[in-house]
């Protein structure tokens, strides 16, 4: 694909018209539609302008710069780098924070990074192979060998990680793990709540996924740190104790 044709896939998958794209990237409906038709070909700024403009991720306006001629803009540091160093110390202090209840940092691919100690309450009885770095904490969640098992609503929650996840070989790797349940009424997709069985009694819990929306790094760009929060009193005093 070159870039006139990544721009006009990318702006139709966004459901922008020329129109509004180039009201928001400074330009003419004019020019968009001569980049789009590759009678055009765009400066490194308007490239940039375009990606702000259609708020794609660090990642694919890199790959947009690349497609038009241009080296990549926003930085790719290595987790471990030095340069991250800040980043890291943050995240530690938040996840240590967040204790008595489990938090984790993923990255892109959903490999775990960072964890606070109540993570344990996953990990407890998984089968070694899924612990040997990287972790993917969505195969550990729906594997017959992780947590599968002592998830009591596994097709709900499942179905909920598989929603956010594109097409393609990963998704049918885990949906293969989970028996496809049509779902009810009391499916809303966007939220649902797991439900964990422990030694110690069942967990409900809630999640919330926070990333940095300001970012200019890519690798800091992708990470989540997804917080797991006691859905009821019970829930909230068990892990309390």
């Amino acid at each position: 694909m070159d870039f006139s044709q990544a721009l006009k896939t990318t702006r139709r998958a966004r459901r922008i018209s020329q129109l509004e794209l180039a009201l928001r990237a400074g330009t003419t409906q004019r020019h968009v539609s001569f980049l789009e038709s590759g009678r055009s070909t765009p400066g490194r700024a308007l490239v940039v302008r375009l990606a702000e403009a259609m708020e794609l991720p660090l990642r694919d306006r890199n790959d947009l710069l690349h497609l038009a001629g241009f080296a990549p803009v926003y930085p790719q540091t290595a987790i471990g780098d030095a340069a991250l160093r800040p980043v890291c110390s943050a995240l530690d202090h938040i996840l240590t924070g967040h204790l008595p209840y489990p938090a984790i940092v993923v990255d892109a691919n959903h490999d775990l990074l960072l964890a606070n100690e109540a993570f344990s309450l996953f990990t407890d009885g998984v089968a070694g192979k899924l612990l040997e770095p990287p972790i993917n904490v969505l195969r550990l969640s729906l594997h017959p060998d992780g947590v599968a098992p002592r998830i009591v609503n596994l097709s709900s929650w499942a179905q909920h990680i598989l929603d956010r996840l594109p097409p393609g070989d990963f998704r049918d790797e885990l949906a293969a793990y989970v028996p496809y349940v049509e779902p009810g009424p009391e499916h809303v997709g966007f939220a649902a709540p797991l439900q964990l069985r422990t030694p110690r009694g069942d967990l409900h819990l809630t999640t919330t996924i926070t990333t940095f929306a300001t970012a200019l790094d890519v690798t800091v760009a992708e990470l989540k740190l997804e917080a797991f929060l006691p859905a009821d009193e019970a829930t909230a005093a068990l892990l309390t104790s």
